[in-house]
């Protein structure tokens, strides 16, 4: 076999082209010689190899590793008011309703129409003057503002809000007759209407809504958010100190800009959570 294979070129030529191929085939057709040597890989350089090795690993780590960046804090839980209170019941709607009600069934009753005709006559001596206050009070009638509260805001009222910050927040978040407007006598003194350095009653500024919160330091803050179109931020600026003074004691007061013609004034309560509002007296 081997003869043969030595004597004629062309076979030899085919042969190795088929044991390329298959390895096995080679081996059956020439027992005596060694298959090619497998394709050698280009080698790469020292430093290149380094920077693969480096990329792979940054790649895996960055695959597998959890993110160490902080998740951010949960919003503040907004508390809801659904405690039903007479302060927050009209009672100019009250008185409104039941008298034009008795003036109502008592012409019926008297015309005959409705049953009862021997109660219209007390009915409609009921119906009108209950009718007439009702009206009244509906005309001298200030509604309250909006009250948003934070959860850990409510929390520290108890303990660390003064009783004038208690008694602001009730006044304002309940129906009120016969003021202008909400802290009217507040206002009075601290922007000294029609006074020598004061502002015309005409500018004075309107309380929209109140806020409970906490401030950084954990102190519990009332904020008192006012529209007023004729003023301008300086004019709460240099009254920051008549804030604290009136809402005091244990109270400092931040004024601050908002949106359009707002301005908020914080009252921040200086008690701290473990005192009691009776021990600042």
């Amino acid at each position: 076999m081997k003869a043969i294979i030595s004597s004629q070129p062309q076979l030899l030529a085919r042969a190795t082209i088929l044991c390329s191929r298959n390895e096995r085939f080679f081996r059956s057709v020439c027992p005596y010689s060694s298959p090619p040597p497998p394709p050698r890989l280009p080698r790469l350089s020292a430093k290149r190899e380094q920077n693969l090795k480096v990329l792979f690993v940054a790649r895996a780590a960055d695959s597998t590793q959890p993110s160490t960046a902080s998740s951010p804090s949960p919003d503040k839980t907004i508390v809801t008011d659904d405690e039903f209170s007479l302060a927050k019941v009209s009672f100019g709607v009250i008185g409104l309703g039941v008298g034009i009600s008795l003036l109502s069934y008592g012409f019926g009753a008297y015309f005959n129409i409705l049953p009862g005709s021997e109660w219209s006559a007390i009915m409609l001596t009921y119906g009108f003057p209950l009718a007439i206050i009702g009206m009244a009070l509906k005309y001298a009638e200030l509604k309250p503002v909006p009250c948003l509260t934070y959860s850990d805001a409510e929390i520290l009222r108890e303990t660390s809000a003064t009783p004038i910050l208690k008694q602001v927040r009730s006044d304002v978040i309940r129906y009120r007759y016969g003021d202008e407007q909400h802290l009217d006598e507040a206002l009075k003194r601290i922007f000294q209407y029609g006074q020598g350095g004061g502002i015309p009653r005409r500018s004075a500024p309107i309380l929209q809504m109140i806020r409970e919160e906490v401030t950084g330091d954990g102190k519990y803050c009332l904020v008192l958010v006012f529209e007023a179109k004729a003023l301008q931020f300086s004019d709460f600026e240099k009254r920051q100190a008549k804030f604290a003074s009136f809402f005091g004691p244990n109270v400092t007061a931040e004024v601050g800009k908002g949106e359009n013609d707002l301005y908020e004034v914080r009252l921040i309560s200086s008690l701290n959570a473990t005192a009691s509002p009776s021990q600042s007296d």
